[in-house]
């Protein structure tokens, strides 16, 4: 099981998931960009929580020591009760569903292990506390992104795709076309992690794919004769990308 101090490192750089919304739907809030904090996949009250997480199973759970697991349960309800008032950025829209699963199984966890605590049942407690933090990692798991590139590349595209698409200003889309063509030149350039070597095949030929998709917009974007050439390619780009997203 992986431990949970690297986990801080990956929630403190945790950055997506693909879009899917209709790019007519932009954020309401702002009509210029996305508003801070936006693009950056991260869930503050998640964070938090892994304090709590790590006492319990790296002190009190390999210890069985009941009396201090007893002592983590209002910390553990407290932290609980914020990640389930949690809004998640825009940026993540496309997780809602699965977030919105992974914290209703939190809470049924987190009233198995009070359960437990409060009929100081050893086993039960030391069950539940493992449910706990394999929940806790799986919530990890649904909003951080997969290579930092994709990450990267994937709030470029947002801002295009969810604002500046349905504005459309040429000039404004020609700039950030350009930057996602950098974008994507670090992405074809990254390798994925040992653990996903699985994956490789499906993700190298979906990149490939997007790759493509980008110079094609690339090149009309440039060439600034035909919007709705533009607009089509731009969906395109995004579809493409959400296919990539799927690899993971």
């Amino acid at each position: 099981m992986k431990t949970l101090a690297a986990l801080v490192l990956i929630l403190a750089a945790a950055l997506p998931a693909a879009p899917a919304a209709s790019a007519q739907s932009a954020p309401a809030h702002t009509a210029q960009g996305p508003a801070p904090g936006e693009t950056q996949a991260s869930v503050p009250e998640l964070f938090e929580f892994h304090e709590v997480i790590f006492k319990l199973w790296h002190e009190a759970w390999p210890k069985k020591d009941l009396g201090m697991m007893s002592s983590l349960l209002p910390e553990i309800e407290a932290g609980t009760a914020k990640i389930q008032k949690a809004v998640l950025p825009g940026i993540l829209r496309d997780k809602k569903e699965a977030w919105e699963a992974g914290v209703r199984k939190l809470g049924g966890i987190v009233a198995d292990y009070r359960k437990a605590v409060g009929g100081q049942d050893l086993q039960k407690t030391l069950d539940a506390g493992e449910k706990l933090h394999s929940q806790f990692e799986a919530l990890v798991r649904i909003i951080r992104p997969a290579l930092a590139e994709v990450d990267a590349f994937h709030q470029v595209l947002y801002r295009l795709y969810h604002y500046e698409l349905p504005a459309f200003s040429l000039p404004t889309i020609q700039g950030t076309v350009k930057e996602l063509k950098g974008k994507m030149a670090a992405l074809d350039a990254a390798a994925l992690p040992g653990r996903m070597e699985s994956k490789k095949e499906a993700f190298e030929a979906r990149r490939n794919d997007l790759g493509k998709a980008v110079d094609d917009l690339a090149a009309l974007a440039e060439a600034g004769k035909d919007e709705k050439a533009v607009r089509d390619a731009i969906e395109v780009v995004h579809r493409r990308y959400v296919s990539l997203e799927e690899v993971f």
